[in-house]
């Protein structure tokens, strides 16, 4: 199940897009698809719910709708992408991220912005692995980062080409350990290791559904484990390719009901209750007796 966000925080998104990809040979990595989706989408599910979502490069097709912004000079560094972003959200809380994380999840952006909520700082980090810091996987408060912006600028008189660690080390910073979901893809070597991650065995089927629902524009969030048992009844109680054809009209059925996991789980219910008795039948079992007539009662 998908997680919700806090209720009472709002937050915006700030993507960073731009970079030059020196490791990838200059390859355009915000659009290297891992798992058949571009990396860039693959953050843009995971931030989802934000109120607003500004992606800080050139304009490009996304899987879902983004506000674009572009520091100026375009290339000019993380901390002028940064503040180009900044300009377009109002939230009091931000998450900026980095266009190049296979592995982030909604459920991550969430408990950072919880934890960012109740600590007190000026923004919460993932860290990786080997315990950097991950200052694009990271959710701070806004006013910390514009002020912070604002010092640097008025001291050096642009914040083209200055490091990204010229902001955060004046910052409150809470960690939160996530090697998973703070690995990012800098090198081919990255991104081979993340699509044979993904294709493991205890990955594989989440990551279809998710690339499933991204390019066919759904966000509707059901029980798989309930589908997976209807067509395994279907499969087994009726013949094998029952199973693929009863999931298809189970969703259409519950997309004509109106949407929503209620939906897909009553038909869901009902299929699987018609293959049981299936199933009985074609088994021999005595079927259920049929209900009194008026005519059966004289």
């Amino acid at each position: 199940m998908t997680e919700s966000a806090p209720s009472d925080t709002a937050y915006d998104a700030v993507v960073l897009a731009g970079g030059a990809a020196r490791r990838l040979g200059g390859t355009d990595k915000p659009g290297v698809r891992v798992g058949g989706r571009a990396l860039l989408d693959r953050v843009l599910t995971a931030c989802a719910d934000a109120g607003t979502t500004v992606v800080v490069a050139d304009p490009r097709p996304t899987a879902r709708p983004v506000r674009w912004a572009r520091e100026e000079p375009p290339g000019g560094g993380p901390l002028a992408a940064l503040d180009a972003g900044l300009r377009s959200v109002g939230a009091p809380y931000a998450a900026v991220l980095s266009a190049d994380l296979p592995f982030l999840r909604e459920g991550t952006v969430h408990r950072l912005l919880a934890a960012a909520r109740a600590g007190g700082t000026d923004g919460v980090l993932l860290s990786d692995a080997d315990g950097r810091d991950q200052p694009l996987v990271a959710v701070y408060r806004t006013a910390a980062l514009r002020h912070g912006l604002a010092a640097l600028t008025a001291e050096h008189g642009s914040l083209t080409g200055l490091p990204l660690r010229r902001l955060t080390g004046g910052l409150g910073l809470t960690r939160l350990t996530d090697p998973v979901a703070a690995f990012d893809c800098d090198t081919w070597d990255d991104i081979a290791a993340a699509r044979a991650r993904i294709r493991e065995h205890e990955h594989v089927l989440d990551e279809w559904i998710s690339a499933v629902k991204d390019e066919l524009g759904i966000d509707l969030d059901v029980d798989t484990g309930l589908l997976l048992d209807l067509a395994r009844d279907a499969a087994h109680g009726v013949a094998r390719p029952a199973a693929p054809l009863t999931t298809f009209l189970v969703g259409y059925a519950a997309a004509r009901a109106g949407g929503g996991p209620e939906a897909v789980a009553e038909a869901s219910r009902k299929a699987a209750a018609l293959a049981l008795r299936w199933a009985q039948e074609d088994a021999g079992s005595k079927p259920d007796a049929a209900p009194e007539t008026s005519a059966d009662a004289g």
